[in-house]
Formats: C-alpha cells, sequence, structure tokens
C-alpha cells in the first residue's frame, strides 16, 4: 500500500515577532499562505518496523535530521505503530531558503501515514503533534491560508489571499534561522499590521494586501546578507506590484497579477541568482490522489 501527498512552499504575508519567551522562543504572529512549488511525498508500507527516507537531492537527511523522519517516528511512539513506511522524498522547494520545505515534508508525512495507517486523526491532532516537530509544522499540516501565533503552533484559518503570481528568487548562500532571531532587536523593529493584512485578505483587496506586507526579520537578514536587497531593487524596478522577504530569509518573493509582468521579472532575476521560479499563489489545500 501506498499514499501519495503533496509538500507545498509557504510564504509569509506578514511576519511579526512580539517578545522573547520564558521558554527562549518567540511569540510570534505570521500570516502565511500555500504556493504552487512543492516537494511530491510517496509513502509505502514496510512490513519490516522501520523508517526509510530516499531522497535524489544530495542535502535531503536520511536519518533522524530529517523532518519527515521525525514525524513518521513520533507517530509510531505515540501511537505503538509496529509498521514500517519508506519515504521517497520529490525535492522542488529549495533547501534552508525561509519556504518550510522540511516542515511541510513532515506535514505532509503526518497527513500521508494517518491515511496509510488509518489513524483516524484530525486535521487538529495532527497539527498538535506537528508543533513538536517545529515551528513551521502545524501551519502545514492545514496546508492553507492561516494566521500563526504562540510560537507558530496556533492556528486560525482565514480564506485564500487574491489570486495572483509569485516570483521567487533564492540567493545563493543559506540563513540560519537561529542566528537572525538572536541578532533582532525589537524596539528597533518596525511592527507589520497584522489584523490589516487579515481584514484585506478577507475583503480579497489586492492593492491593500500588497501594501501591508512586513516581515520584522527583513531588515535583519539584509544586513547580513546584501544579496536579499539587491533582488529585492531588482524586483521593484522589474515592475512588482510587493516585494518581501520570507520567513528569516533568504528567499525573495515579488507578487504580480499578470503572468507577462511575471516572466519579465524571472528574466530580469536570472543573471542575479540560479534558483528563481514562477509560481501562482495557492492558499487552499491540495492533493495528489
Amino acid at each position: 500500500m501506498y499514499v501519495l501527498e503533496k509538500a507545498p512552499a509557504k510564504i509569509n504575508l506578514s511576519l511579526d515577532v512580539l517578545f522573547k519567551r520564558p521558554d527562549d522562543y518567540h511569540e510570534i504572529e505570521m500570516v502565511m499562505t500555500t504556493i504552487d512549488l512543492a516537494d511530491r511525498i510517496e509513502l509505502i508500507s514496510q512490513n519490516k518496523d522501520c523508517i526509510k527516507i530516499e531522497s535524489e537531492n544530495r542535502f535531503v537527511p536520511s536519518d533522524e535530521r530529517n523532518l519527515a523522519y521525525r514525524a513518521a517516528k513520533l507517530l509510531k511512539d505515540t501511537y505503538g505503530i509496529t509498521k514500517g513506511v519508506k519515504i521517497i522524498i520529490e525535492k522542488n522547494i529549495p533547501v534552508a531558503a525561509g519556504l518550510a520545505g522540511g516542515s511541510s515534508d513532515a506535514a505532509a508525512t503526518l497527513r500521508g501515514l494517518n491515511r496509510l495507517w488509518s489513524l483516524g486523526l484530525t486535521t487538529k491532532q495532527l497539527a498538535d503533534l506537528g508543533a513538536k516537530i517545529g515551528s513551521d509544522v502545524s501551519f502545514c499540516v492545514y496546508n492553507t491560508t492561516a494566521l500563526a501565533q504562540g510560537r507558530g503552533e496556533i492556528i486560525t484559518e482565514i480564506p485564500a489571499p487574491p489570486a495572483c503570481w509569485v516570483v521567487l528568487a533564492k540567493p545563493t548562500q543559506g540563513v540560519s534561522t537561529q542566528s537572525i532571531y538572536q541578532q533582532l532587536s525589537l524596539n528597533e523593529s518596525k511592527h507589520p499590521n497584522t489584523n490589516g493584512m487579515i481584514e484585506a485578505i478577507k475583503n480579497n483587496d489586492y492593492s491593500t494586501m500588497c501594501n501591508l506586507l512586513g516581515n520584522v526579520l527583513e531588515p535583519v537578514t539584509v544586513s547580513l546578507h546584501q544579496e536579499v536587497e539587491q533582488i529585492k531593487r531588482q524586483m521593484e524596478n522589474s515592475g512588482a506590484d510587493a516585494v518581501l522577504m520570507s520567513g528569516s530569509g533568504p528567499t525573495v518573493f515579488a507578487l504580480v497579477r499578470q503572468e507577462s509582468r511575471a516572466r519579465r521579472i524571472y528574466n530580469s532575476l536570472r543573471g542575479f541568482c540560479e534558483e528563481v521560479y514562477v509560481v501562482r499563489m495557492l492558499g487552499y489545500q491540495e492533493t495528489l490522489d
């Protein structure tokens, strides 16, 4: 038996950090949505009690460092599952890019194993398990558009954003999320209007959504990686309606309504960085089978 799951990337339309918590995590408010750039997860039953990870991407670990592996182990340990599984990861989302690729793989593994092993768990139960794996996994379990609060595990779903094209550009150098948070000075930060962003999305107001894009981590990453600022300027000069860095970076995305303009931005970036994508905004759950 096997199941297939789509594991889409996420972008942050709004990312705010409110304060540092006693548990050393940060209290955050993020409006996130999915885009049509996705990994493909195939889960195949194994008679032997084991977890195997297979991927052609050399950056994908095959042991406990892999979040999909940890998701499968968490389900096995929590529910006493003695069956095994082979997890084949077709990697399309850039690694260490601020797009939650690993978290989405883990979430897809939770959803898929819930079906493969007939566990009957609700989305909320899967999201609660996901919170034990990583801060973005709970959102990725829902796989829609949502406000994420707490350290990312408190999820409130909202409607999908207005339809548009998304151009993504990832600089060659990866970014350590931990190091970005360590250098964040909340007293000097410009905080985005989270409630305004949610209202703009609910009202299907593309223009206001573009105007309210904001990421409190962006100035920190820009100060360490000038390439991020260069990509932003190139996108803006090529006609983007709005530009923002996703997560802790380094990937930058541009929003546009017209495909022709998206292609123009894409072409203008080919000299700046190797990893450039043109995709559609999703914001709702898709399945492969």
